[in-house]
């Protein structure tokens, strides 16, 4: 078929691949290029760096709600629209340019994780599997009728949202194959939205860590937001992102915050058990491992680390 392509990070390269490789890619739709990187050098989104080689024309444009969109992607004669992790709310004269209709690959079984980060959320809610849906778009935020589901896909125990997005974009694109060449058979199911949950955009503060709450739920924030925007603490040393954790122990250790020994390790107290870091990085500098952390850092037992200030607006 001819295909009408949205997407923007690594997470729709398999899903594009695929399309290349089965159908007629007609063009690419993808956000802006922005400034990324330690110059904040503009920086092309990875689906604009897969498809420009491939010869397929590549749109970025700011807002898709700009007058003048449906008609210029309708010159492009698509069939069929498929979205991946575009970042935009397409609207519907843009939704309803493709006379088949637009097909979204979504990163969780729907109606749970409904919204633009279903990976991290279903981490940090310590849910323990997962899977795809294929559903055909409407104007709401995920909630069209389905067409294929993945079987549930095991989150593994220490598994990040970045490791477990690699293994998901592949079973999207594999689905995305499945749902296309069964398309004219498949009836679509709507949603029981009573079942329904939310994953909204993640915002840096997602990501700072409230002692108060118990070890294994703060280390499925830290797994949640690898690898971004990170699990964020504070200490009178500096701010210190911690990457990878496991908890230890259980019931009130020490007052939580608080760096204790536990085992022969230095942990983190929580109101549950305590956090043992394993990779942090401190402001500005190189990751590295917790006890190199500790040898290179004055913190001492007692030491207490706090949550991050809420951003100003």
């Amino acid at each position: 078929m001819r295909v009408l392509f949205y997407g923007t990070p690594e997470f729709a390269l398999p899903s594009l691949d695929a399309l290349l490789l089965h159908h007629q890619v007609v063009a690419v739709v993808t956000q802006p290029d922005r400034p990324a990187h330690r110059g904040r050098r503009l920086t092309p989104p990875p689906v604009k760096v897969r498809a420009e080689p491939a010869g397929v024309p590549v749109l970025q444009p700011p807002r898709l709600r700009e007058p003048g969109w449906p008609e210029r992607l309708r010159d492009f004669a698509p069939e069929v629209a498929v979205v991946v992790a575009y970042g935009q709310i397409l609207p519907k004269a843009v939704l309803d340019v493709p006379p088949r209709g637009s097909i979204n690959v979504h990163a969780s079984l729907l109606p749970r994780c409904r919204g633009a980060a279903p990976i991290a959320w279903g981490i940090m809610r310590g849910e323990t599997a997962t899977g795809v849906t294929t559903f055909q778009m409407d104007e709401g935020m995920d909630t069209g009728p389905i067409l294929l589901q993945s079987p549930p896909v095991p989150i593994g125990p220490e598994e990040t949202a970045g490791e477990l997005a690699a293994r998901l974009a592949v079973r999207g694109a594999e689905l995305l194959i499945d749902t296309l060449a069964r398309l004219d058979a498949l009836t679509p199911t709507p949603q029981r939205n009573e079942d329904a949950s939310m994953a909204p955009r993640l915002t840096k503060s997602d990501g700072y860590l409230d002692w108060d709450r118990p070890a294994h739920e703060l280390v499925n924030v830290v797994r949640g937001c690898n690898p971004w925007p990170g699990a964020l603490t504070t200490s009178r040393a500096e701010r210190l992102v911690i990457w990878r954790a496991r908890a230890v122990g259980s019931g009130p250790l020490n007052p939580p915050g608080l760096l204790c020994h536990h085992d022969g390790q230095f942990v983190i107290s929580t109101s549950d058990g305590a956090l043992l870091p394993v990779e942090v990085q401190p402001e500005s500098k190189r990751l590295m491992s917790w006890a190199a952390y500790l040898r290179g850092t004055r913190l001492a037992a007692g030491a207490r680390f706090l949550r991050p200030p809420f951003p100003g607006p």
